[in-house]
This record gives C-alpha cells, structure tokens and sequence, in this order.
C-alpha cells in the first residue's frame, strides 16, 4: 500500500467522495458524495436512525450493522453527536436505519474503489 492510497482511502472514508477527489476523479467524486449523503440524510428525515456499538452488545447481527452505519464516516460521527434522531414508534423507522447503513456500506465500498484507483488496478 503506497501513501497515496493511504490517504486516498482515509478520504474517501471521513468524507464520501473525497478519496476520488483526491485521486483527481471530480466528476465521480461529486456523484457519489451525493448519493451517499441523500441516503443518509433521506434516512434520517424519514424518521431513521444510526446503530449505536451500546446497543449491539447482545446481537452479532446489530454488532455488523453498527460498523456498516459506522462506514459512513464523518456523517456517522455528527449524527450520533446531533442526538438521537428518529422514533421507533414511527411506520418508517426501520426504512430509515436501512437508508442510513446502506449509505455506510456504499461508503466503504468506495473506499475500496479509492484504493483499486490509487494502486492502478482500475483505470476508469
């Protein structure tokens, strides 16, 4: 792994997009930050929430799904210091938890995308 992979995937993951960004992928770096932001953002305005490590304790399965929420990075972080976010009482929480862990998911992907990029193995 070179430095600039490295930093390239430290990017891409505290911010989506910016490891493409980086890499000189403006175009790409741009869609992506708005995919992953909208899900995000979609699944918290749709009364979701984020998998917290307090209540994964219990459930492997909740252990999976708080580092997949976790892989949105930054977004993560300020949704868990904004305070909790959604009810449980609401028809569309768990369609919200969905949107925010599939944002962390596509986000880690693209962190390996970044890498993939850095490394030459991909071109486009």
């Amino acid at each position: 792994m070179t430095v600039r992979s490295a930093v390239a995937m430290l990017l891409g993951f505290l911010v989506p997009g910016a490891g493409h960004f980086f890499l000189g992928h403006r175009g790409r770096a741009i869609g992506f930050f708005a995919i992953v932001v909208s899900m995000f953002a979609i699944g918290l305005l749709i009364d979701g929430n984020v998998y917290v490590l307090a209540e994964s304790r219990r459930s492997v399965i909740r252990l999976l799904a708080t580092y997949a929420s976790m892989g949105s990075g930054a977004l993560y972080w300020i949704a868990k210091a904004t305070g909790p976010h959604g009810s449980i009482m609401s028809a569309t929480f768990e369609y919200g938890r969905t949107f925010t862990l599939t944002a962390g998911l596509m986000n880690l992907l693209l962190v390996l995308d970044c890498y993939d990029l850095a490394i030459g193995r991909k071109t486009w």
